[in-house]
């Protein structure tokens, strides 16, 4: 009786251990998750408290990248030509916006949004914003030089600005860490209204 008590409770204490392993494991794929998904500070703050407050920032540099006649070359890609196109230019987007401690917000499209400043403050944000669009151009001139244009090779246009912004999370099922204000807006005409192989940088973000 003694030996059956034994051997139960040795096989319990390893299914516990196993679990608690599997649980653990489990949870780090679900921080990694979270914490690709939002700033570090952020997806903390998140997990703590089950919400994230609001937060405005008096000096932010926001940049917007974008690719000339992005709809007509598409046209002439098939589906997975175009996916692997885009994805090769936003994963080294996102390689060099993390060489300079930068925040990337989201894409829309063809679009890539990124800023400086938030969620960690810093008096550098405009000078590693514009490093890092520098880099972003002279990798899309070097792609520009090895592929054809049906190959999924695009001019760029990117525009900066530096200003007040309101940063927060929305979403319930699928978050997502946004920016806002009219710092935003110029950001975006900038990149608009910018000719094609150049950066568009205002005067704040000059300054």
């Amino acid at each position: 009786l003694v030996s059956f008590l034994a051997l139960g409770l040795y096989r319990r204490n390893r299914y516990i251990s196993k679990t608690k392993t599997i649980i653990e494991v489990e949870r780090k794929k679900a921080d990694d998750l979270l914490e690709n998904i939002l700033p570090i500070q952020t997806a903390k703050e998140l997990k703590e408290k089950g919400k994230v407050t609001a937060q405005k920032y008096e000096s932010v540099t926001i940049v917007f990248t974008d690719f000339k006649e992005f709809t007509k070359i598409a046209s002439k890609l098939a589906p997975g030509e175009l996916v692997e196109s885009v994805d090769m230019y936003f994963s080294e987007f996102d390689k060099i916006i993390k060489k300079y401690d930068l925040e990337k917000i989201k894409t829309i499209g063809d679009a890539y949004m990124f800023a400086g400043g938030i969620p960690i403050q810093s008096e550098d944000h405009a000078l590693k914003a514009i490093l890092a669009a520098q880099d972003i151009l002279d990798f899309v001139n070097t792609i520009k030089k090895n592929y054809k244009v049906d190959q999924g090779r695009f001019d760029v246009r990117i525009g900066i600005h530096t200003g007040p912004v309101v940063a927060g999370v929305v979403g319930k099922n699928k978050f997502s860490y946004d920016i806002w204000g009219d710092s935003v807006n110029i950001a975006a005409r900038l990149e608009s209204s910018c000719e094609a192989g150049k950066i568009n940088v205002s005067q704040s973000t000059y300054e």
